[in-house]
């Protein structure tokens, strides 16, 4: 096969065009300009710290089932670290979203990085939900019969029932948790092929 016939080749022509976008210096740096210093910065980085831990200690729920985090006192233990870094993750992933709305993280090319974050956070909220009324109990059952009103009001009730335990329970642990890793994925390489937004003060530095 001539040279000419390789480089016609859809997985040539995609393997440099991915070569291009985002070079291996980019995609795993070795040094951050001085700004990412900041505090702000750190939310984003422990907002995908805290989903890691989330999909961990669901895992372990998810393969061991509803009697084991209701009797076991490490199923207890697992449940609470699953709900603690559920909390950790909302709240990490607000200030990083309102730090970044402070800062126009938009700028320079970056609305599509911005809104995979937003719809990040959208679609984590809905997990947020199902998780909440796939819990087993009578919690879960106030949250539910409480929520279906709202939703089916919408209209949405006849494709996502949240009296359904099963229903929610895959929603929870298949269908919205692999749309969250997804987008996040998609949003984490976006970062790297944009880099991270510069305050204003260092663009118009860059500008003059």
């Amino acid at each position: 096969m001539s040279t000419t016939e390789i480089d016609r080749q859809w997985t040539t022509r995609l393997r440099k065009r991915v070569e291009g976008k985002l070079p291996p210096e980019k995609l795993l740096p070795d040094t951050q300009p001085a700004y990412v210093a900041s505090w702000i910065y750190v939310f984003g980085v422990a907002t995908l710290s805290s989903l890691i831990l989330v999909i961990a200690t669901g895992t372990l729920l998810a393969i061991r089932g509803p009697i084991w985090w209701h009797q076991s006192s490490i199923g207890h233990f697992v449940n609470s670290l699953h709900l603690w870094s559920v909390e950790i993750f909302f709240f990490s992933m607000i200030i990083h979203l309102w730090g970044k709305f402070f800062m126009g993280a938009w700028r320079g090319g970056r609305q599509l990085t911005w809104m995979t974050g937003v719809v990040t956070f959208v679609v984590s909220i809905v997990t947020g939900l199902t998780g909440y009324v796939s819990q087993t109990n009578f919690d879960s059952q106030w949250i539910s019969t409480q929520a279906k009103d709202g939703i089916n009001a919408t209209g949405g009730g006849a494709f996502f029932n949240v009296l359904n335990f099963g229903q929610m329970l895959m929603w929870h642990i298949v269908l919205l948790p692999i749309a969250a890793v997804i987008l996040t994925a998609l949003h984490v390489l976006m970062v790297r092929v944009k880099g991270v937004v510069p305050p204003y003060e260092d663009e118009k530095k860059v500008a003059q």
